[in-house]
């Protein structure tokens, strides 16, 4: 296995792996606030909710400016899970199967 091969193996999929679970947590964090389940003044919910925005809000705002508004229903996060997967098995598939082949 070449140098840039391990790279994508053991440093970018794993990184895009944490990135799915960073807009989940995204997610269902904006739900619990909506739902006033949880505080948002609370200093541990806060900055959770300001770390995992930080993180997507750069990936999900141009796919929210592309997206045409429907309603109160916010589909930019699954376009961005989508396309995280997509290029997730892109990699695999280009990088993985050459070498069982």
């Amino acid at each position: 296995m070449s140098f840039g091969q391990a790279l994508i193996v053991y440093f970018i999929i794993p990184l895009l792996n944490l990135l799915v679970l960073v807009v989940f947590i995204n997610v269902i964090m904006s739900w619990l606030v909506a739902f006033n389940v949880v505080n948002p003044r609370n200093q541990f919910v806060n900055t959770v909710w300001r770390l995992t925005s930080a993180i997507t809000e750069p990936l999900l705002s141009p796919i929210r400016r592309i997206l045409p508004p429907l309603g109160g229903i916010d589909l930019s996060p699954i376009i961005l899970l989508l396309l995280i997967f997509f290029i997730r098995e892109w990699v695999i598939m280009g990088q993985l199967f050459p070498l069982l082949g």
